[in-house]
Formats: structure tokens, sequence, C-alpha cells
């Protein structure tokens, strides 16, 4: 506590310029303060004010060590603010990017909430199944759904992410059941037809390890979407993600087939700049989305 007090009285000082506003904005003695600055500096070791009857002035290490300061008291301020009401508010323009179906139902919903409980900022949502180069173009904060690639960004693990092979009861019914991944060369497999998600295929564990196996059929799309319905339509199997196709499963819409070879969970993620003080705003968005991924109610709910 001595500690954070002294830094405390170095930035007033170096905001006001002397110990005497500085002490009358802390409201206590100049004494004090200039006690607090003296034995911060003995701790140190180096001399941070340069003090006169005049001025007073920061040396080249106290100029260096303010900075540090100063974001260290910023940081803490954020810290509280974040578990206190009365604290100090988020604020500013937060810019989010999303895959566009994953957005459209479990990312666009939640923004009214998010800004409800914080109306002094602005959100702006882009949705794009395109990999937005998040720094490059100026975004905060980007959600991701699958394995991600190597990266300077960070990312926050939300929720998992499981993977379904589905079909309607009346596909199996005329084209069989596939007991195998193998079985799926000769069935309608639905998909993707970008370089997105399933560039190395359809994922699935065998004898321990996990394999991807690409597949083809007669219909393909660049949009996860069109390929749900039409694996609505009983035009083949999909590869789908939980959150898509949960509901329809619970159902019996739609069929789950191939469990026993499912792939372990990959994850939803938000991922950010690699930033040594991330913004209040950014902060507690990821948290809100991960108290409310983090209910597994809330996906029963939505999918």
């Amino acid at each position: 506590m001595d500690k954070l007090k002294q830094i405390e009285s170095f930035v007033a000082v170096a905001a006001k310029g002397s110990l005497t506003a500085a002490a009358a904005a802390e409201g206590m003695a100049p004494a004090v303060v200039g006690r607090r600055i003296d034995a911060l500096e003995e701790r140190l070791g180096v001399k941070l004010l340069l003090r006169t009857t005049r001025r007073i002035t920061l040396t080249h290490e106290g100029s260096a060590f303010l900075e540090d300061c100063q974001r260290l008291l910023a940081d803490l301020a954020n810290a509280e603010a974040s578990v206190s009401e009365g604290g100090v508010k988020a604020s500013g323009y937060l810019r989010i990017t999303a895959p566009a179906g994953f957005g459209r139902r479990h990312v666009a919903p939640l923004v009214p909430g998010f800004v409800a409980q914080h109306p002094d900022v602005n959100v702006s949502l882009n949705l794009s199944d395109r990999l937005v180069d998040i720094v490059n173009e100026g975004f905060d904060c980007a959600v991701r759904v699958g394995d991600l690639p190597d990266s300077s960004l960070v990312s926050v693990r939300l929720a998992d992410n499981r993977r379904l092979c589905v079909a309607t009861p009346t596909y199996l019914a005329r084209a069989g059941t596939p007991r195998h991944p193998n079985d799926l060369a000769r069935h309608d497999c639905l998909t993707l037809s970008t370089d997105a998600s399933q560039t190395r295929g359809w994922a699935f564990t065998l004898g321990g390890e996990m394999i991807h196996l690409r597949l083809n059929g007669r219909l393909d799309c660049s949009d996860g979407q069109v390929l749900h319905d039409w694996c609505l339509a009983g035009l083949g199997i999909a590869w789908r993600s939980t959150w898509e196709v949960h509901s329809q499963v619970a159902a019996g819409t739609l069929v789950s087939v191939l469990d026993e070879f499912a792939a372990p969970p990959n994850g939803i993620y938000a991922l950010f700049p690699q930033r040594k003080h991330l913004p209040l705003r950014v902060r507690l968005w990821v948290d809100y989305l991960k108290q409310r991924y983090g209910d597994t109610a809330y996906w029963q709910q939505k999918s």
C-alpha cells in the first residue's frame, strides 16, 4: 500500500507541477507528499524529480518511470471498474467481426444486451466469412470458430465447438446409414466449396488418432447456411456444428451419425491484437461472451 501511495503522489506531482498543488488535489499536507517522493526515490535509488523553489521538473529516469506509473494506475482503475458498479465506465467505439452464420445467430443477438449494460460504448459489428485481418483493418475483437492458425493475436477460448455428421431420416432411409467414415465415399456429402474451415476435410477419430477426409458430392456451396438447408431438404449428409443443428437433432428432424468417430471439439474464440493495455470496453465484451457462452442453457435455447 505504501508503494502505491508513493506512486500516486509521484504521478500527481508530475501532473500538477508542484508539491502544493498535488497535496491539495490529494487532500493532504505538502510535507506528506514530499516524504512519499523522498521514500520512493530512496527505494529506487534514482532521482525522479528536480525540485527548486520555483518549479519541479522530471529527470530522464523520472520521465520514463512516469509513463509506466500512469499505465499502472490506469490498469488498476480499469480492473476495479470491471468489478465495481461505481467505477470508471467503459466508453468508446468497439469494432467487432465474426463469421456470418455464427455471427447472425450468436453474436448479433448479444450486442443489444451488452450496450444496455454499457451505454457509453458504441458497437460496430462486421459479419463476414472472409478471414478478416483485425490488426490492419482496425477491429478491436474477432469471434472465430474452429481451429486457429498460428498468429500474434491473443485468443480467449469462450466455449467448445463440436462437429456432427447429420442427415434427415428420409435421406438415411433412402441411402442407408454410414457405419464407418470410409462409408461416406458412397454418400452424397454436402461440402464447402471455399478455402474456409473445411480445407483439410471432415475430421474424425480413428484408432485414437484424428484423420481428415476430403469428401465430394454432387452439391457444394460456399455458404454454410445453404448446406444446412440442403441437408434439411434431404439432399445428403452435412458436417455441421452443434450450435447449428442441436435443436433439430433433439427434435429428430436431423439424425446424427458416426458419433463414435467424432473428433475432439475445437473451440469458439475471441481474438484481439497483442496489446499490453487492453481497452476496458474490449475486456468487458470478452467477459460478456464468456459468461453467456459458458452457460449450457444458452446453447440449448439458441441452437
